[in-house]
């Protein structure tokens, strides 16, 4: 029969791939977590985990173990904010997984509030430009533009925003006229590496008919710092725009994008209340934050 605690080791380590990273969660040095991921095994007379150049993976009985192991996890958790009740705050480990644009621009404000207003909480925020796995845990909620096309998720739309062309004016002051969307032909455009688009959302330019910007990134803070030094013209969130002084959009009548966000979780996730009234906390500082950025780029 396993334990609670071993199951929780054997979680950490189905998440970080590895006994150093789930030691580094766990407080514990990696020895013991291999150790107690041994005792686990023994104790289940199963083989959880192999090892390989790329870390533990799964095997076919740890995979079926998971499941369970993330609802008992969800238990246990409901069950400390229930003793604990609604009036402590929100505390413990949070760790939100979004796009490197809304990590950059929106998050630290929102998070920083949340926290300020609960001393007990910890937040992570992963900013990656890929998809996030909430099966494996990679996150305990995410950020996403795309809607989940599988898995027990449950997923609410925050808020719209809106993207435009935007260059320097340093830039413009020494480039071909702008006047219509076919001068684009004559500017360079830097854009997102089109074999690193991970969300069809994403792929801003294709519209346009820019199949490989001569400038690009994987991540769209990049592209904005590339903008601001005049390396050309690209797609800009307006609510990054407050964050680039000398940036200013271009073309705003013939082409505007709006993208939605959206919170994405696990289904199980609804019982446990920190994290149910930290989610209410994001996408109410989110929504709010969007509409702020919005209207400041709209009346430089």
């Amino acid at each position: 029969m396993a334990d609670w605690d071993d199951l929780r080791v054997f979680l950490a380590v189905a998440r970080a791939q590895s006994l150093s990273g789930a030691g580094r969660v766990l407080k514990l040095d990696p020895a013991t977590v291999g150790r107690r991921v041994a005792r686990l095994e023994a104790a289940m007379a199963a083989r959880l985990f192999t090892k390989s150049p790329q870390g533990y993976a799964l095997t076919d009985e740890g995979a079926r173990l998971l499941s369970h192991a993330q609802g008992i996890e969800t238990t246990v958790e409901a069950a400390h904010d229930a003793v604990a009740g609604p009036g402590s705050g929100i505390a413990g480990q949070i760790r939100v997984g979004a796009p490197d644009g809304c990590a950059n621009y929106l998050l630290p404000q929102v998070v920083a509030a949340i926290c300020a207003a609960n001393p007990g909480l910890e937040v992570q925020i992963v900013a990656l430009p890929r998809v996030f796995s909430l099966t494996r845990r990679e996150a305990d909620m995410v950020i996403a533009v795309s809607l989940p096309e599988s898995g027990r998720l449950i997923a609410q739309k925050i808020t719209d925003y809106r993207l435009h062309l935007a260059a320097s004016e340093a830039y413009l002051a020494g480039a071909p006229a702008l006047d219509g969307l076919a001068d684009l032909r004559a500017h360079r455009m830097i854009g997102y590496i089109p074999d690193m688009i991970f969300d069809r959302e994403l792929d801003y330019l294709g519209d346009l008919g820019v199949d490989g910007p001569p400038i690009a990134s994987n991540s769209v803070s990049v592209q904005l710092n590339l903008i601001r030094q005049g390396a050309g013209v690209g797609v800009v969130h307006d609510f990054a725009l407050p964050f680039a002084p000398g940036v200013r959009r271009v073309l705003a009548a013939e082409y505007a994008l709006t993208r939605a966000f959206h919170l994405i979780r696990h289904a199980d996730d609804r019982r446990v209340p920190r994290l149910e009234r930290f989610a209410r906390a994001l996408v109410g500082g989110v929504r709010r934050e969007v509409a702020r950025l919005e209207r400041l780029a709209e009346q430089a």
